[in-house]
């Protein structure tokens, strides 16, 4: 039987909103590249509090994908496949490799043509994401019966 884990919905929320903010970056272009390059640069807390919750969440959701592979929802393929490129992103943002380093220059290039191209399809593929968290959250909620104490 195919079921929604109360997790889920949050899940696809969280991604969501973490996409969106990227609002900021049509909004104040140099800003919002000096706060991201600088976390990724200083390599603090911040930075490994935010690594290591979306790689927490992406390992959530490449386990659930696993696991329940015989009744998953078409949505949860977005657990394997964006899972997996986030877990790749991270890995090589933490690494340093060259050649991810040197497209992370071009995406933060704020004098690029591209720029609003760029950050709005983030914007956009959050958006979708935490729409579909919402959805998620109704569904669930249509379906799962509260348990009532005797």
């Amino acid at each position: 039987m195919k079921r929604i884990f109360s997790w889920e919905p949050w899940f696809f929320i969280s991604f969501g909103l973490f996409h969106m903010h990227r609002i900021w970056a049509l909004v104040d272009r140099e800003t919002y590249a000096s706060f991201w390059i600088g976390i990724m640069e200083k390599k603090g807390a911040p930075y490994f509090l935010i690594m290591g919750l979306l790689a927490g969440l992406c390992i959530l959701g490449i386990i659930t994908f696993v696991l329940e592979r015989k009744s998953n929802y078409c949505w949860r393929w977005i657990y394997l496949f964006g899972g997996a490129y986030v877990l790749f992103d991270l890995f090589a943002i933490a690494t340093g490799l060259r050649v991810w380093q040197e497209l992370l220059a071009v995406m933060f290039d704020t004098a690029s043509p591209y720029w609003d191209f760029v950050w709005g399809f983030f914007i956009l593929l959050g958006t979708a994401v935490f729409v579909l968290g919402l959805v998620l959250m109704v569904k669930r909620k249509r379906y799962v019966q509260p348990r009532h104490k005797e």
